[in-house]
């Protein structure tokens, strides 16, 4: 009797290792060292720091680019109908054009200002996010320029 259940032990056990895949589903990633986490946390740290990023604050647009900035742009009211950007980086309501690195695209917006520092962003208008290929829950990061 016992050397029944001892065969079917084996047996069963054989047959799992047949059932287990060969090749892991994934890779793992390599481990980093210490001091390798460390030197990418100071470079995050880096640019999250408003000391540490570049002057946001430019109200006139580049003679030579016609940029105005770099933003990040939140979703604005979903109800309020056109294309616009409300944004710190005017102090007058001016036609635009904001241009989203990820997707490639760009469109025409009605820039209309908002009280605060640049550094503060802008809120985008539902059909201008769609345009530029935006996902609406994200925030995108876009250039604007005059004109």
């Amino acid at each position: 009797m016992k050397r029944a259940v001892l065969a079917i032990l084996c047996l069963g056990l054989g047959a799992c290792a047949l059932l287990q895949p060969s090749n892991p589903p994934f890779e793992a990633e390599p481990v980093q060292s210490a001091e390798q986490a460390q030197d990418e946390a100071q470079n995050t740290a880096d640019q999250i720091r408003p000391e540490s990023r570049p002057e946001q604050t430019i109200v006139e647009a580049d003679a030579t680019t016609g940029l105005l900035g770099r933003t990040v742009a939140s979703l604005g009211n979903a109800a309020e109908p056109g294309m616009w950007l409300k944004t710190p980086l005017v102090q007058e309501q001016i036609s635009a054009q904001v241009f989203y690195p990820a997707t490639g695209k760009s469109v025409a917006v009605t820039l209309i200002p908002t009280d605060g520092p640049a550094q503060s962003g802008s809120r985008l208008s539902l059909q201008a996010m769609r345009a530029l290929g935006a996902p609406l829950t994200a925030l995108p990061e876009i250039d604007v320029s005059a004109g």
